[in-house]
């Protein structure tokens, strides 16, 4: 065991947690109307809860143990024969269990911008549920618990190069969400604005600190490579802010809070998969493009193709994961082949069971709430509780 990782692994950890309580909670909480905030604190706070459960009882198992390609087995259900002395590479598997159930937690809490507003509460939490087992556990496996996509998998020895989480989270989350968002049909009020811009951009700011966990973590070391993957995080969420800003002011005449962080979010979601392996200034291009990109891609999906993916979940955050991916190739990191058939087999996968779960679940639980419910604001209906004191 190495002490100095150990700490890092221990603050990314923490970092990571962050990023969905609050910053994730506040981000999309300031999204929606002023009577729906407290029903994203909820389901915000509740993934987390249960996810961190199922992520112990047989998540990590699935994901991170060593039956075969396909899936981790059930050797460590319940973390079986993990003691403070077993080591993860130079931490504690404790901590390795620990920093990975943070992963666990915000990819489902990720894709419910997608169909916030209108859903049901008791269907998000089922479905999440055996979405983590079924969905994300295995995609983990495949990629990172040394799975059928590693290096020496079906793609040759030089396997999926995804190191902190383009397609096992971006890509994975904003499918489902995108998915979802069809499933479930659009909210009645569309052209809502945002409650609260600042409590957006707090959250913003939260998710980018975070981030610093997400992807400097992800070396599970304290070196140069964790601070280089720290550095080009920083850069990437730069550029895409500064490029969203600007190509909103060509299209639109004017550059908005809300634009300028979201175009974060694609900045620090491009960057995921890459940050491992890209320098400054291969980030600060990646940066630039995720920006104007991920922009074309919410105006596309929401204004052309008409899908109420309410917070922008694929346009940001998958367009974002995906294009990073590719462009690990594109930079001469990785394999053609090997990133563009994750990103198929991934993406069939998770909408083939995303679809199938969604339609198994709905017949325990509805997907939608009923017409009054969501002109009161689930807030009230679902809840019993008002974000705001209305006679103050």
């Amino acid at each position: 065991m190495n002490g100095a990782d150990t700490a890092w692994i221990i603050v990314a950890t923490a970092l990571v947690l962050m990023m969905t309580l609050p910053g994730l909670a506040l981000f999309y909480g300031g999204l929606v109307r002023a009577r729906n905030v407290l029903s994203i604190f909820m389901q915000c706070f509740s993934i987390a809860a249960l996810m961190s459960v199922i992520w112990l009882l047989g998540g990590y198992s699935i994901a991170f143990g060593t039956a075969n390609g396909f899936w981790g087995g059930l050797d460590k259900l319940g973390l079986m024969g993990v003691t403070p002395d077993s080591l993860w590479g130079t931490i504690p598997e404790i901590l390795f269990f620990a920093f990975q159930m943070t992963f666990a937690i915000i990819t489902p809490a990720l894709f419910l911008g997608a169909f916030v507003e209108r859903v049901n509460y008791a269907f998000v939490m089922a479905f999440s549920a055996l979405w983590l087992i079924l969905v994300y556990a295995p995609v983990t496996h495949w990629i990172w618990g040394g799975g059928m996509m590693a290096d020496g998998g079906i793609f040759g020895a030089i396997g999926t190069k995804d190191f902190a989480g383009g397609i096992v989270v971006h890509e994975t989350a904003a499918l489902a969400a995108l998915l979802l968002a069809i499933m479930i049909g659009p909210r009645r009020h569309r052209t809502t604005p945002p409650h609260n811009p600042g409590m957006v951009a707090m959250g913003a700011g939260l998710l980018w600190v975070g981030w610093f966990g997400f992807n400097g973590g992800s070396q599970l070391a304290a070196d140069g490579g964790a601070a280089m993957a720290i550095t080009v995080t920083h850069i990437s969420a730069a550029a895409a802010s500064l490029s969203w800003a600007f190509w909103e002011r060509v299209k639109f005449g004017r550059s908005s809070l809300v634009g300028l962080v979201t175009g974060t979010i694609a900045g620090l979601a491009s960057i995921t998969p890459a940050s491992g392996y890209v320098g400054p200034l291969e980030a600060l291009l990646i940066g630039t493009v995720a920006g104007i990109l991920c922009q074309e891609a919410v105006i596309l999906i929401r204004e052309k193709i008409r899908i109420d993916d309410t917070l922008d979940v694929f346009a940001v955050h998958g367009v974002g994961g995906i294009f990073g991916t590719i462009m690990v190739a594109v930079l001469g990191y990785g394999t053609f082949t090997a990133q563009l058939g994750a990103l198929a087999i991934v993406g069939a996968y998770t909408l083939a069971l995303t679809f199938a779960l969604a339609k198994l679940v709905a017949l325990i639980f509805p997907m939608r709430v009923d017409k009054e419910a969501e002109t009161n604001g689930l807030d009230l209906s679902t809840h019993g509780e008002r974000a705001y004191d209305v006679n103050s």
